[in-house]
């Protein structure tokens, strides 16, 4: 009788922690959903977007981009334009030779100062 009991708290235990390591998969994955439709963007809004153009239009057709994935965007691009605030996301095409497309957009006194687009490995 006791082993048999030893065996169930086992087999509960397992169940518990399997469980447990199922829900933790799940929230991650989510959470990286839900930071992809943060920074993703579409090639074409990229284009149609101009210098020039208030801030307020220009973020109205932006994801949030508030994400963690922000920091490792900013590397490897060209000089931000002094006295700027840039805002950076991911193109949401296919990347092309492993690398991914960046888009940024830098404004300064509530317009958009300048757009860049660069590659990351």
């Amino acid at each position: 009788m006791a082993q048999h009991k030893g065996c169930l708290i086992g087999c509960a235990v397992a169940l518990v922690v399997g469980l447990g390591v199922l829900a933790a998969l799940t929230f991650g994955a989510v959470k990286l959903v839900d930071m992809a439709d943060k920074v993703l963007l579409d090639p074409k809004v990229y284009q149609e977007i101009e210098a020039g153009d208030t801030e307020s239009q220009v973020r109205g057709r932006l994801p949030s981009g508030e994400t963690v994935l922000k920091t490792g965007l900013k590397e490897g691009g060209p000089a931000e334009p002094q006295g700027s605030v840039c805002s950076w996301y991911l193109s949401s095409a296919d990347a092309k030779g492993g690398e991914e497309t960046v888009f940024r957009f830098c404004f300064k006194d509530g317009r958009l100062a300048g757009k860049a687009e660069y590659h990351l490995k």
